[in-house]
């Protein structure tokens, strides 16, 4: 008996007729209907579910996690609900060139933010997810999530090779407060900070001056380049009431690294760009320097560190 659960896909889409389709597989982009046998319960669950208020919301569906999103056209209701995994994949099931999956787990133990950018299902939330499960079972510590919806199941305590624990608490923003989550959050001393997404002007200053302050705080950003990444956050930060220069000037002081990833090919693997800061900000660093220029030429540096990690040379002395 095939179900929702068992069918193999990562969103599913149900058009105001009520037909669902899923990704084809013979193109990067075509739909298959699809119909499991416990279909008409799980669509009575998307429509159930719905608060009348918020269009992104959480379904929980015999045992398995989806995000959905919810819109209307002018024959109805729709929904594209992503489903999440039972568990956090590891690091090096994703596809993510090792010598990139290695540096990134070199960064447990630093400051800063790990910015990751991309589209719309480009496979943002696993990879920073699994980074984050990586650092917890190899370092532990203590992590909080602040996440609308909450995806991924990060909640628990992780027991690390040396013995030692890592703790994962995952909340929703109280009252719908990003602001007021994110402070609680950091009162409680987390050695990670996880943000769903970088979607508030006042979260992204927030999430910059945690940065700076000692934390890992790891999020994701919808931008189309590295470099448009930076901009966005920094258009974000400034937005809170802050200046532009102060902005960038928070940013170049705070990113430790901005990723963009984007899914290709059949089936569909991560191609991740990326620019590394140096993760001792007392150091001269052409990276932060460019950052906190406003001129965001980041071609040449980003071109130069891959060629670097390719050739498992070190990035900074």
């Amino acid at each position: 008996m095939a179900t929702v659960n068992d069918t193999e896909f990562s969103d599913i889409y149900v058009i105001p007729d009520g037909t669902a389709y899923i990704w084809g597989r013979k193109t990067p982009s075509g739909l298959v209907p699809t119909e499991p046998d416990d279909y008409y319960e799980f669509l009575q669950a998307l429509i159930d579910t719905y608060d009348g208020q918020n269009p992104s919301y959480l379904v929980k569906f015999k045992g398995l996690n989806y995000r959905v999103e919810r819109t209307v056209t002018m024959e109805g209701q729709q929904f594209c609900a992503r489903k999440m995994p039972y568990k956090i994949p590891e690091l090096n099931k994703l596809g993510i060139e090792e010598h990139l999956a290695q540096y990134l787990r070199s960064l447990s133990g630093a400051p800063g933010m790990i910015l990751l950018a991309g589209t719309t299902g480009s496979g943002k939330t696993t990879t920073i997810a699994a980074l984050l499960r990586e650092y917890l079972t190899t370092d532990g510590g203590y992590a909080f999530t602040l996440e609308d919806p909450i995806e991924m199941p990060l909640d628990g305590t992780y027991k690390t090779t040396k013995g030692e624990l890592g703790i994962c608490k995952q909340m929703n923003p109280p009252g719908g407060s990003w602001e007021a989550g994110l402070r609680s959050m950091l009162r409680s001393k987390p050695r990670y900070v996880y943000l769903g997404e970088i979607r508030e002007p006042i979260i992204a200053s927030e999430a910059l001056r945690a940065a700076i302050s000692g934390h890992l705080v790891l999020s994701t950003i919808h931008a189309s380049t590295v470099s448009d990444a930076v901009q966005s956050i920094v258009k974000y930060a400034a937005a809170s009431g802050i200046s532009e220069e102060m902005a960038y000037d928070l940013a170049g002081n705070g990113i430790l690294a901005v990723l963009h990833q984007e899914l290709v090919g059949v089936p569909k693997r991560p191609k991740i760009e990326y620019v590394f800061a140096n993760p001792d900000a007392t150091k001269g660093d052409q990276v932060r320097g460019i950052i906190k220029s406003g001129k965001l030429n980041l071609s040449t540096t980003i071109e130069q560190q891959r060629i670097r990690l390719e050739r498992g040379l070190k990035l900074f002395e």
